[in-house]
């Protein structure tokens, strides 16, 4: 009934074990039907390589199983609440990525401080807030969901689609679940990038007018990276 949306699903999450991001079970990934209000997403604590289509759980918004004989990821509330805040999301990752991971325990924000970073992250890529004590008893993974929108106020989320939970890791999002994926490795590449240049100069600052160049020529109205589509293709 769902087969399209839950291949989508089973290739992103075999693309993010292939990408090296993921070890063990560690790390999920989901895709969105919004006409049909549904989401297709790892099922909990399953090895990427027993991973099929019909191990794939689908559930509607509010977290019930709608098809899938195994139980959705533990993360699955976090995945929802994502989808609820950020309207055009379409896919959402979450790894144990080491760099990210060292950031997120460390509780600090990626700070944009190179091209390489402002090409898909506009800005720094934020950081939660220490969860309370409330938060973690009465819905700790639906909480993490609403503290990452909490981190959005004043950014895009689909101009930086990112975020580190203290604590915990990196999720990142997309239109697409493979653009989500994509984004993840991104993610973990500037975030070692980052770690290594402030051993190198805790001081390391960028430019502002720089990060604009970059990110607007990738992905603005006039973008010029990349080539010009043939009529008729994407």
């Amino acid at each position: 009934m769902f087969e399209d949306l839950k291949q989508a699903a089973l290739d992103a999450n075999l693309a993010l074990k292939d990408s090296g991001l993921v070890i063990l079970t560690w790390g999920n990934a989901s895709a969105i039907d919004r006409k049909r209000g549904v989401v297709a997403i790892k099922p909990s604590g399953v090895a990427y390589d027993k991973l099929d289509l019909d191990s794939i759980v689908v559930v509607d918004m509010e977290g019930n199983v709608i098809e899938g004989a195994l139980r959705p990821s533990s993360d699955t509330q976090t995945h929802l609440s994502i989808y609820r805040r950020f309207p055009e999301v379409g896919g959402v990752v979450h790894t144990h990525s080491t760099y990210a991971v060292a950031w997120a325990q460390a509780g600090k924000a990626i700070p944009n401080i190179g091209t390489t970073h402002s090409d898909t992250f506009h800005a720094d890529v934020p950081c939660t807030r220490e969860m309370t004590a409330e938060e973690i008893a009465g819905g700790y993974e639906l909480y993490t969901g609403d503290l990452l929108a909490e981190c959005f106020g004043g950014i895009n989320p689909m101009h930086t689609p990112g975020a580190l939970v203290r604590h915990h890791g990196p999720f990142t999002w997309g239109r697409t679940a493979a653009e989500a994926v994509e984004n993840a490795v991104i993610l973990e590449e500037v975030a070692h990038m980052a770690y290594l240049t402030f051993a190198i100069n805790p001081g390391a600052t960028m430019n502002p007018l720089i990060i604009d160049k970059h990110y607007y020529r990738k992905h603005g109205k006039n973008a010029s990276y990349g080539q010009i589509p043939t009529p008729g293709e994407e």
